[in-house]
């Protein structure tokens, strides 16, 4: 039964979004996605294409977005961007990472990808159309509220119904996992030795964190790359580092188990209930719950890089993620009162990084991977979709020889460091790679065990590339930098706003 606390927190959160609704509510677009899926690059990309891509049309340029209809239909008039909406919330920094992607001041041999997100941001864009009526079109706008945040920080919400007692238990049971388990070896050891019902120290506290926060960090990097990784400011802590809300770790208990509040147990559990009360509950209410859409990115191809349980842990967080969104179809009654988050995108990002063969697989694999989570949520009457998308290109195709074989390749400038076999690469060179073609089976990428992937599938080559040159045409108007089926994606998160 929902305790007082639960309905106090529902009465607020309704009264905001009404005071919202009355006042002209902007669509709350959510953009998430575990560390390195592209958040930051996806919301440039949108943010650059929208604001430019009616005066490039004006001036008779290339459509870039032939997929999004009312731009196809030239009835997307401008884009514009707005004073920041939300005065406790850092603006999301479109100018400085256009900046970094063109190279600063217009030097391109300078340019890069900009730094992932940790922490919250965001950013208004009004967008002016004309609607087609029965009598004609009609002049209208449309504004959005984009919001950039941590997919880690999303994995935290299914803390809020979980009890210190069951999370220890499901951490340790994870923890167990044959790719997991050596990385696990020095906390599990240092927790199981510890007496929890003994007298709370602070020092034991710590060093328990600290070996958690370690193991936590081993399992993102490669060549693990885990996707379940909760809590997510131990991976992302920024103010709160060295803070007693990050100063916890599981302990070898279980849910039947009995707490002293004065003991070592105590103490994790109450910081444990703080880091949820203090940390994750204001998420959710000051912004999670507010989200009208939301576009989840996933590096699929990180996974298939590390092996099969790589893979199997990411369809286990992206089932934790669905599990955590409000979903369904909204009435007036919860558009008023509690919006739901009616459309839900996942996009397997980085589809540059393979020739278009493979692109219809890269699709299929993510929708395996959310089939189960996808099924829950149109039950309800949410919207859900699956793409694979490059909010910016940074390659292009080409066939290269092999055996008297034409492989399906992709050129572009891997960054300087990356390696093929050998091969390390510069950073200025132009390269053609063949990346190897994903399963036409997408069950196949479950088969094996300890990271040894089907033998019938390829031997994967995925290197990260350099962005691309920005290009300007003869009127020297910078053009949007290419993508791949980001026009898509923008068509099934807002194409129905303009009809």
């Amino acid at each position: 039964m929902p305790s007082l606390a639960d309905f106090l927190f529902d009465a607020g959160l309704a009264i905001q979004n009404l005071a919202e609704s009355l006042s002209g509510r902007p669509l709350r677009l959510g953009v998430t996605g575990l560390s390195g899926a592209g958040k930051t690059i996806f919301v440039t990309a949108l943010v650059e294409h929208l604001t430019l891509a009616a005066r490039v049309a004006a001036l008779g340029g290339k459509n870039a977005l032939p997929v999004f209809r009312v731009h196809a239909e030239g009835r997307l008039m401008r884009g514009t961007l707005e004073p920041q909406p939300d005065d406790a919330v850092p603006r999301f920094a479109y100018e400085e990472h256009i900046a970094t992607l063109t190279g600063p001041g217009g030097d391109a041999d300078k340019r890069a990808w900009p730094e992932s997100t940790r922490r919250i941001s965001e950013l208004r864009l009004t967008l002016e159309f004309e609607r087609d009526t029965g009598f004609g079109r009609r002049r209208s706008q449309l504004t959005i509220d984009l919001i950039d945040y941590p997919g880690e920080w999303l994995l935290d919400l299914p803390l809020l119904d979980k009890s210190y007692l069951r999370w220890s238990q499901d951490t340790f049971d994870a923890s167990l996992a044959p790719a997991r388990a050596p990385l696990a070896a020095e906390w599990r050891a240092y927790v199981m030795g510890l007496d929890a019902a003994a007298k709370a120290d602070e020092s034991v506290a710590q060093k328990a964190a600290v070996l958690f926060t370690a193991y936590l960090r081993a399992c993102r990097a490669e060549p693990i790359s885990a996707s379940a990784l909760p809590p997510g400011r131990f991976l992302m802590p920024g103010d709160l580092e060295g803070s007693p809300l990050l100063t916890f770790s599981p302990l070898p208990l279980n849910e039947a188990s009995e707490i002293d509040p004065q003991s070592l147990a105590g103490m994790m559990a109450r910081r444990y209930d703080a880091y949820r009360n203090h940390v994750v509950r204001p998420f959710f209410r000051d912004h999670f719950a507010r989200l009208d859409r939301q576009v989840v990115l996933v590096d699929v191809l990180a996974a298939l890089n590390a092996g099969v349980s790589a893979v199997r842990d990411l369809e286990q967080a992206l089932g934790e993620v669905l599990n955590a969104f409000r979903t369904g179809k909204n009435t007036l009654l919860t558009t008023l009162l509690r919006p739901r988050i009616d459309k839900i995108l996942f996009a397997a990002t980085k589809a540059d990084h393979l020739n278009h063969v493979s692109h219809d697989r890269l699709e299929a694999i993510l929708r395996r991977l959310t089939a189960r989570a996808i099924a829950r949520s149109e039950d309800v009457g949410a919207m859900i979709d699956v793409v694979a998308l490059a909010a910016v290109r940074a390659t292009h195709e080409a066939n290269v020889g092999r055996g008297g074989a034409a492989l399906p390749a992709v050129v572009g400038i891997p960054m300087a460091g990356e390696r093929i076999g050998d091969e390390i690469f510069d950073g200025g060179t132009e390269a053609a790679i063949f990346p190897g073609e994903l399963p036409r089976d997408p069950d196949a990428v479950f088969l094996g065990d300890m990271g040894v992937v089907d033998p019938r599938a390829a031997d994967y080559r995925f290197v990260r590339f350099r962005p691309p040159i920005a290009q300007r045409d003869a009127a020297g108007t910078a053009l949007p930098l290419p993508h791949i089926r980001l026009d898509r994606a923008l068509q099934f998160l807002l194409g129905d706003k303009f009809e």
